[in-house]
């Protein structure tokens, strides 16, 4: 029998472990990530906050290059680009919360002392917060167990959708109060000026252009038309405002998309052919290296939630 040495497998994939756990609301959706992968450039449609917990990171967000390490709360906002790599060892381990821009909406409207807008930012990418990263260990602490103990269609008990929910109010508490401004503070006009480039109204119009039709989408050269620019142009400022180029920006949105399909109820292949993939194989792949995981597993978390 033939044996492969370690020096024969110079290719092997990076060592990655990631699950995804359900939540009482559709919102809302927690993973668990151990890896050694380099996750290249993305963003996502939903607030991330969780936690370092073992090892370091160093990543790219839409304040520069920031370092994540053991204990630290660890934040990123709706479409805001980012990346990760291990930091000092080869691997790292944290867990993450993830929330649609709905589900904080409602909280800040629920909560009378708050002076936030509905569509707030959270300030920093990585925070020293011992209260806030308490409160996020309850939450995902019991929305673990909680997608431990439901499997889907099983029968439900409400008073741990209500722990769910007690925690889930507390630690949004402290991160809408501690990490969080509305759109018009002076955070978001100390930004950089690649962030303040971003608002270029020429660029939104070629933006929202391309996110007209994810299946048929503009040509280059419409979306240079569109934004008044060259072709060369349009992608060096469209890269350097939002992070991505106009064809990774556009896959990205057909995951998006797919996520939410299947969050309401369509099945993979479905998803992968009304989202524009040349089919499941093709989403799967994507899917896995935006979210860390992959759509089925999407699917049988997602098939847990109650509450609307």
């Amino acid at each position: 029998m033939a044996v492969l040495t370690p020096s024969r497998a110079p290719h092997a994939a990076p060592h990655h472990q990631g699950r995804v756990f359900g939540s009482p609301w559709p919102g809302v959706y927690a993973t668990h990530m151990e890896s050694a992968r380099h996750f290249g450039r993305h963003s996502h449609a939903v607030y991330g906050v969780g936690l370092m917990e073992g090892g370091a990171q160093s990543s790219a967000s839409g304040r520069g290059n920031v370092e994540a390490y053991a204990g630290d709360v660890i934040m990123c906002n709706p479409g805001e680009v980012h990346d990760g790599r291990p930091l000092g060892g080869p691997s790292r381990r944290w867990r993450m919360l993830y929330l649609e821009p709905a589900v904080i909406a409602a909280l800040v409207a629920d909560a009378p002392d708050s002076a936030l807008a509905a569509d707030i930012e959270l300030t920093r990418p990585v925070a020293h917060d011992a209260r806030l990263r308490s409160a996020l260990q309850r939450l995902l602490g019991r929305l673990q167990q909680w997608d431990h103990d439901h499997p889907a269609n099983a029968s439900r008990n409400s008073a741990d959708a209500l722990a769910c929910e007690e925690s889930l109010v507390q630690a949004c508490a402290l991160l809408m109060h501690r990490h969080a401004v509305s759109p018009v503070s002076s955070v978001t006009q100390s930004q950089s000026s690649s962030s303040s480039s971003a608002l270029s109204p020429e660029l939104h119009r070629a933006r929202d252009h391309l996110a007209a039709d994810l299946l048929a989408p503009p040509t280059l050269t419409e979306l240079a038309r569109t934004a008044g620019l060259s072709k060369f142009q349009l992608l060096r400022h469209f890269q350097k405002s939002f992070g991505l180029t106009p064809h990774a920006w556009l896959l990205q949105q057909r995951t998006e998309r797919a996520r939410g399909l299947i969050r309401q109820g369509a099945g993979l292949a479905q998803a992968a052919a009304a989202c524009g993939f040349a089919d499941q194989s093709h989403m799967t792949r994507l899917f896995a290296r935006q979210f860390g995981f992959t759509p089925g597993a999407w699917q049988q978390a997602v098939g847990k939630t109650t509450l609307q």
